[in-house]
């Protein structure tokens, strides 16, 4: 019989090896298939109860507990989208044991996830963005790296992840009009930068990140922190928040802000909804259109206020 945590441990080697997944999702399907192993050990449904330690007894009856279980978590219920990304999780773990022989019946197959309330992605507008990026002026070095990286941020609509594990390879300085970011699942994207970012990374390379590089060990990096080291995603999101501040923005800024914004603007300037998808890294167009309603969403609003007749 194969154990709940080998038949675990070897999902997790399937889709780390075998479907190459990024170090970060292979953690998030850990801590997901973690909830699921540990209901299943403590609270799964039985008459009478009883832990649950081989996964041929396991029923579609007990994957439509663990979702409600989910919601209903005296310490810390979870929302309906997060609820939707575990049972992907436990979905995909069930189809594998299925594939691999280890059980004869896909049991989570046909489980379907809360229903998702419709979130818009949060853009700010151009002048937003304007006075965000004119908050890193400066000559120091720090001031430069984070001109830099929000302009690149904002030029490219790339993940925050993607930029920071961004090498100096990756950018062209001789040609450099785009750069190369590795997206989900190691894919690997080509997306053109501007005139204005393309400026910044020139400066940051020539005037800073030489400084930056003696403080500490050599790295390929293309953005180091103070100390000499990679930038983190923490760090760039702190990066963010401080000159979001300096601005004087009062709307929430985030890495993800710059991305959603990025892709609106194109979209409201005319860009093909298809062409937005290929930069964004987006594997369906459907992610990509939800940017559309955004759009249309703005469009309504400056009909509404500036047709005499729209009132």
């Amino acid at each position: 019989m194969t154990t709940v945590e080998t038949a675990v441990d070897s999902y997790l080697r399937h889709v780390a090896v075998e479907r190459g997944l990024a170090v970060n999702t292979v953690a998030a399907y850990r801590r997901d298939l973690g909830l699921y192993t540990a209901w299943l050990a403590v609270d799964a449904p039985g008459d009478p109860p009883r832990p649950i330690t081989d996964l041929h007894v396991v029923t579609r009856r007990h994957i439509s507990s663990f979702v409600q279980h989910l919601g209903l978590r005296p310490e810390a219920p979870l929302t309906a989208a997060s609820i939707a990304r575990v049972l992907s999780t436990v979905r995909g773990f069930h189809r594998f044991l299925l594939e691999e022989g280890v059980v004869e019946t896909d049991v989570a197959h046909d489980t379907k996830p809360p229903k998702l309330a419709l979130r818009l992605p949060k853009a700010i507008s151009i002048e937003q963005v304007s006075a965000l990026l004119a908050a890193t002026d400066g000559d120091d070095v720090q001031r430069l790296r984070d001109k830099a990286l929000l302009e690149l941020l904002y030029a490219t609509g790339a993940r925050v992840s993607e930029v920071v594990n961004l090498n100096v390879d990756d950018v062209l300085v001789e040609v450099f009009d785009s750069v190369r970011l590795t997206g989900k699942g190691d894919k690997q994207r080509i997306v053109p930068v501007g005139s204005f970012a393309r400026a910044a990374v020139s400066d940051y390379l020539v005037r800073a990140r030489p400084i930056l590089s003696v403080r500490g060990r050599s790295t390929p990096a293309l953005f180091l922190g103070l100390r000499g080291q990679r930038v983190s995603r923490q760090n760039a999101w702190l990066i963010i928040r401080a000159a979001a501040e300096r601005a004087g923005l009062t709307v929430p800024v985030s890495p993800h802000t710059l991305r959603h914004s990025f892709a609106t603007h194109l979209l409201a300037g005319g860009a093909d909804v298809r062409v937005v998808q290929e930069l964004l890294g987006h594997s369906s167009v459907a992610t990509t259109q939800i940017y559309t309603l955004v759009t249309v969403d703005t469009l309504r609003d400056m009909y509404t206020t500036a047709h005499p007749r729209a009132r």
